[in-house]
């Protein structure tokens, strides 16, 4: 079938399209959210920032879905997923609010950073409850089609809701009344989306076979959880390889990140040229989107003809040639073309990470692997965050981080190509056939997890 009518069949799902709406209608708050106060922390024009606040702010983004991951896909399991749309984004709501309070009377303190990590933790929940949902409302044959539409414009709709927090906040100047609305705003946009979530019945978007375990056994359920999963996981060569290669994409793209972070704060644009870099950082964000659009089209064609297996690779070397080539130069227009190719390969590779593990996971146990996912992905930005910190100059300019981004990328896409070498002989080409459906197992007893 071609991508064409892929597609048709994908939206034609009344199911799939209210779960895209949900998503899409968060995501735009997500930008919105996360832009205005990336602007407010990294782009304050009445002082430079350092290489240690920058790491902090990109690690206060990503820490909430590495603290909560663990925790998140065993309340997957076992609480309807509907639900956790609809509260979700409810909470969210609440807790921006809150943040806009503290932004409004100019609180960067303990309170700010701890509310804003709790409403960047509820959105990991609600995140990973999306992916969990996906195979409920498009059939499998059709997952990299949905996979490509719902995560790439979820992506984009991040960066538009970006680009609105972004130019709100150049609005709204540095009044803290209207800064604190800036931030506020994202709320409607969580109670829209909760609105949408709504419209799905009660137990449509599953589990099927709900886990049923005691709360106040919660903690020992979470690590069961994990430990089951990664017994599943290690039965499966190809998800393993998926999330080691991903692991390692997100590590270089993290380093990658606050490298331009820095380049367009403090060497692009110099002393208190602050909204220079902040226009600089929008063009790089463009671009990067217009790369995941283009990911988006492409995957599902290529990999119908050569299989999600080898594009995982090609996508990882594709980044580090990159990298090389219009990273090393340390040119504003390069580094924006730059953008383009890690944004197109970043995504195209997350469509098939994602894709393998929904397709070669039970369902039963999506959740909790969705959850260690979540966690490996964002573990490993942090972990880039505080080595860039230590590595990078205040500048960010350095041939030695940018030559090293370069070999990792493409030294993680060589040996993903190595270890699944089996698995690139036996995939065949997803054209007119369903992908091997994985038989759910009933959960049993789960202190055993099996």
């Amino acid at each position: 079938m071609g991508r064409t009518a892929a597609l048709r069949a994908v939206l034609a799902e009344a199911g799939f399209r209210r779960l895209y709406a949900t998503r899409l209608v968060s995501a735009v708050a997500d930008g919105s959210f996360q832009a205005a106060l990336a602007s407010y922390v990294l782009f304050n024009p009445e002082r430079a920032t350092t290489p240690a606040e920058a790491a902090a702010a990109l690690t206060a983004l990503a820490l909430p879905y590495s603290l909560i991951g663990p925790f998140v896909g065993v309340f997957l399991d076992r609480w309807r997923r509907q639900r956790v749309l609809v509260i979700g984004n409810t909470v969210k709501a609440a807790l921006v609010v809150g943040v806009a309070a503290l932004v409004a009377d100019r609180a960067e303190n303990g309170a700010f950073l701890a509310v804003t990590i709790a409403a960047l933790s509820v959105n990991r929940l609600f995140l990973a409850a999306l992916s969990a949902a996906l195979p409920h409302v498009v059939p499998e044959n059709y997952l990299v089609t949905a996979n490509a539409v719902a995560t790439t414009s979820g992506t984009v709709a991040t960066i538009i809701g970006a680009g609105i927090g972004g130019s709100l906040r150049l609005a709204a100047g540095t009044h803290a009344l209207a800064l604190g609305g800036v931030v506020a705003a994202a709320a409607l946009g969580y109670l829209g989306s909760a609105l949408v979530a709504r419209r799905f019945a009660a137990d449509e978007l599953g589990p099927d076979v709900p886990l049923a375990v005691p709360m106040w056994h919660a903690v020992h359920a979470v690590l069961a959880g994990l430990a089951a999963a990664a017994r599943h996981v290690a039965q499966r060569q190809r998800v393993a390889s998926a999330l080691a290669a991903i692991s390692a994409h997100r590590f270089c793209y993290g380093m990658a990140t606050l490298t331009i972070v820095l380049l367009e704060r403090n060497y692009f644009a110099h002393e208190n040229q602050a909204v220079r870099g902040l226009f600089g950082l929008g063009a790089v964000v463009g671009a990067s989107g217009l790369g995941i659009v283009a990911a988006a089209l492409v995957t599902p064609r290529v990999t119908r003809r050569i299989g999600t297996t080898r594009w995982v690779a090609a996508m990882l070397c594709a980044a580090g040639t990159a990298v090389a080539v219009f990273g090393l130069p340390f040119q504003r227009e390069l580094l924006i073309a730059g953008a383009f190719v890690l944004g197109f390969s970043a995504q195209g590779m997350k469509i098939c990470v994602d894709t393998i593990v929904q397709a070669d996971v039970a369902d039963n146990f999506r959740g909790r692997v969705f959850s260690g996912y979540d966690m490996l992905y964002n573990v490993t930005y942090v972990a880039a965050a505080a080595a860039a910190a230590a590595a990078l100059p205040p500048s960010g300019k350095s041939d030695a981080v940018m030559s090293g981004l370069a070999a990792g990328y493409v030294l993680a896409g060589l040996s993903f190509a190595w270890f699944t070498r089996g698995a690139v002989v036996r995939e065949q080409p997803m054209v007119g056939r369903q992908p091997e459906r994985v038989a759910a197992q009933p959960p049993g007893n789960f202190q055993d997890a099996r």
